[in-house]
């Protein structure tokens, strides 16, 4: 039987290199509350950002979640139906009410220039997400939000590593959220992240992440939202090799495009100035009925591909629909093609070669 071929795999570093971290857990006896090594993964990730504030989170959704809060985001937040399910989850947890603005084709990130219309008095933020690493046009929900006072968070969980201009792309907003769920190119086993720009912003989180106290002071209502020494002792193993996983997602990247070119198969555009990370590869078809074709085909050889993202979040049942054709539209034809490190130059052979079949 032919080994099953899934969208993603999990990066695995060298067993005795995870074990060394282990080894120094065992000797510390300190499994979590701030312990050397989460310390240790938050500045080496602060650094390779070079953001002034960062901290590690339980997952990407805490983070969401936390941002929110720490920023005092109340009303309206004006948001991307085309996202997982998270994004929309956290606005809603927080008590906030998610006003859906359609996407812009070409990127499948928000579109920037439906946002002020959103616009209302009950505004107070914009929570975008940066699709499959490709950046929303920050330079541009920068100017609106300047211009009417709102806060701007970017889910930024596919966002590892992009950079826009020469920067981070996680230096732009009033804080970026990351996942480090054990599906991304970096990982922690379950982790994320929040980068924030404001110092008074960056210690009321801290507050927030640690049950609101330091110590037998109690400051703020909080919860527990801290990474364990085991999950950042597993970010330590995997960062090392995180350079050499997104060149080899891009050799697979650019292989499938190379094989599925001219067959009416679109993929979310990026401009020159972005230092990509190929996080996912979605292919967008003409219809849903080839995506469904392809998808069926494709699992009867045991090969399993996502719908990624679906469904259109503004379709949610327990949200207030809002019509947003054009992501309702990308979210019924598309799928996530397998793509992670360790996946050959004969499987994406074969990937392709049973799309192509089932599209003619």
């Amino acid at each position: 039987m032919i080994r099953p071929i899934h969208v993603t795999r999990t990066f695995l570093p060298p067993r005795e290199e995870f074990e060394i971290w282990l080894d120094q857990i065992y000797n510390s006896h300190t499994l979590t509350n701030n312990g050397p090594i989460h310390q240790e993964l938050e500045r080496s990730l602060k650094t390779r950002f070079d953001v002034p504030y960062l901290q590690l989170m339980a997952n990407g959704t805490l983070a969401l979640q936390l941002a929110i809060r720490a920023l005092g985001v109340k009303g309206h937040v004006i948001t991307t139906p085309f996202s997982y399910v998270a994004t929309t989850s956290a606005i809603l947890w927080e008590g906030c009410e998610p006003i859906f603005v359609d996407i812009d084709p070409k990127s499948c990130c928000i579109d920037p220039t439906l946002i002020e219309a959103a616009i209302t008095s009950e505004t107070t933020a914009i929570l975008a997400t940066h699709v499959y690493g490709v950046p929303c046009d920050v330079e541009a929900i920068d100017s609106i939000a300047k211009k009417h006072g709102l806060k701007v968070i970017y889910d930024a969980a596919h966002a590892f590593d992009v950079k826009f201009k020469g920067r981070s792309i996680l230096q732009w907003g009033d804080a970026s959220t990351l996942s480090f769920h054990a599906t991304k190119l970096f990982h922690t086993i379950e982790g994320g992240a929040v980068i924030i720009q404001d110092k008074s912003v960056d210690h009321r989180m801290r507050l927030m992440r640690s049950f609101g106290h330091i110590g037998d002071e109690h400051y703020s209502l909080g919860i527990n939202a801290k990474m364990s020494e085991v999950n950042a002792a597993m970010g330590m193993t995997v960062l090392p090799y995180v350079k050499g996983i997104i060149a080899d997602r891009k050799v697979i990247t650019e292989q499938y495009d190379q094989q599925l070119a001219g067959h009416g198969i679109s993929r979310p555009d990026y401009s020159e100035e972005i230092e990509y990370n190929y996080a996912y590869h979605g292919v967008i078809f003409e219809n849903s009925d080839q995506r469904k074709r392809v998808m069926d085909s494709l699992a009867l050889e045991n090969i399993y591909l996502r719908r990624y993202f679906y469904p259109s979040l503004n379709l949610l049942p327990y949200v207030a629909y809002s019509s947003c054709p054009v992501s309702e539209s990308i979210a019924d034809r598309v799928l996530s093609l397998p793509l992670y490190a360790g996946l050959t130059s004969d499987d994406v052979d074969r990937i392709s070669g049973f799309v192509l079949k089932a599209l003619k």
